[in-house]
């Protein structure tokens, strides 16, 4: 199936797993795929993909993901240096929030790269410098982070089964269909004519700092994550003990909830501006294509954007290919356009600005 062949790199291994599940063949009269599915379009993507794989563009540039690295562990050393030599004077800290900030985005890019295991060849280097860039920089769950996230892909913007559209209906209303269901059954949890508003002061900085926050302990605790729970921990203590030295403890904790913020607005406006916008509703059971080009959109190719968004403005090319090395997905985008294209798909891409306006 199409999401077993996204999901999975080293797909012999996994299929020795799955082969004492397996209950039979199908008979010869029976159909080998369902009536919901494009029959044309399902055989024409795997036709794409794997012309895909014999041009090597699942194949990663290590150069670059060290590099992103580097540069990623340089801005955070850079953070506690601008305090040590500047001062903790307003300007050094502002500055050195602005500079953690980015390290820290730029750390939550790469660690997605890991948990899609498009870094290495081998799952096992992937799954390892993802404990060490999502436990130990960033200071949340690996594991917990791969749960969520390998169901956003699986169903995106598909309700009671996208975990990253949970806020509705208690926080918002997420789309058309969904707004009108809410309107008849005249069920409102909070003021939803003025979501547009509060949405600014609520989701991009309280994610984070607070439901994140809480949420990776909560899972890692009960699933019982005692190797990512320990290198969590590493990242409290090397940052209480390295910005302990130099803030006072209010300080200290104003920095780690302002630099959280900052964090989670970046994150969110990114994140959502794929989907958010884009239809919202119950499981339509349609093919792997279909399912996530009707969830997904991109946002134009530039470098400040590549960088910006850790290349998730080729959100499209990165749902239909979860384990494509990020740096690969403009080369795949026009082949991925024809398709849409042949088949009457929309294919949309905006500018920056007006994806996050979308959001609004």
């Amino acid at each position: 199936q199409d999401a077993f062949a996204a999901f999975h790199v080293d797909k012999a291994l996994v299929s020795k797993y799955l082969k004492p599940l397996q209950i039979g063949e199908l008979a010869p009269d029976e159909p080998s795929i369902e009536p919901t599915k494009n029959k044309m379009l399902v055989k024409d993507f795997r036709e794409l993909r794997a012309t895909v794989e014999k041009m090597g563009l699942m194949k990663p540039n290590q150069l670059f993901f060290f590099l992103h690295l580097a540069h990623i562990l340089l801005l955070d050393t850079a953070a506690w240096l601008i305090l040590f030599y500047f001062g903790t004077s307003l300007m050094p800290f502002i500055v050195s929030l602005m500079v953690l900030t980015i390290s820290q985005v730029q750390a939550s890019w790469l660690q997605h790269d890991l948990g899609h295991l498009s870094v290495f060849r081998k799952t096992k280097w992937n799954h390892l410098l993802h404990k060490f860039v999502m436990c130990h920089l960033i200071g949340a769950s690996a594991k917990w982070w791969t749960l969520l996230h390998s169901q956003h892909h699986a169903k995106p913007n598909c309700f009671q089964k996208d975990p990253d559209i949970d806020m509705h209906p208690f926080l918002f209303t997420l789309g058309k269909k969904f707004s009108v269901e809410l309107g008849i059954k005249k069920t409102k949890y909070m003021p939803y004519n003025h979501q547009h508003k509060y949405f600014f002061i609520t989701l991009p900085p309280l994610l984070f700092p607070t439901y994140f926050q809480c949420h990776t302990f909560y899972i890692a605790y009960t699933k019982r994550y005692w190797a990512d729970l320990a290198w969590m921990l590493t990242f409290y203590i090397k940052f209480f003990v390295t910005y302990g030295s130099l803030l006072e403890i209010k300080s200290l904790l104003a920095y780690y909830f302002i630099f959280r913020m900052l964090e989670s607005s970046w994150f969110v406006w990114v994140s959502q501006m794929n989907h958010i916008p884009m239809d919202i509703y119950y499981d339509k059971n349609l093919d792997w294509v279909s399912t996530q080009l009707q969830a997904t959109c991109n946002v134009e190719q530039s470098l400040f954007n590549d960088w910006f968004t850790g290349h998730l403005n080729f959100q499209i090319e990165h749902h239909l290919f979860p384990t494509m090395p990020r740096h690969n997905c403009w080369k795949v985008a026009p082949l991925v356009k024809s398709l849409c294209a042949k088949h009457g798909i929309e294919y949309r891409c905006k500018p920056l600005l007006t994806a996050f306006g979308d959001i609004v």
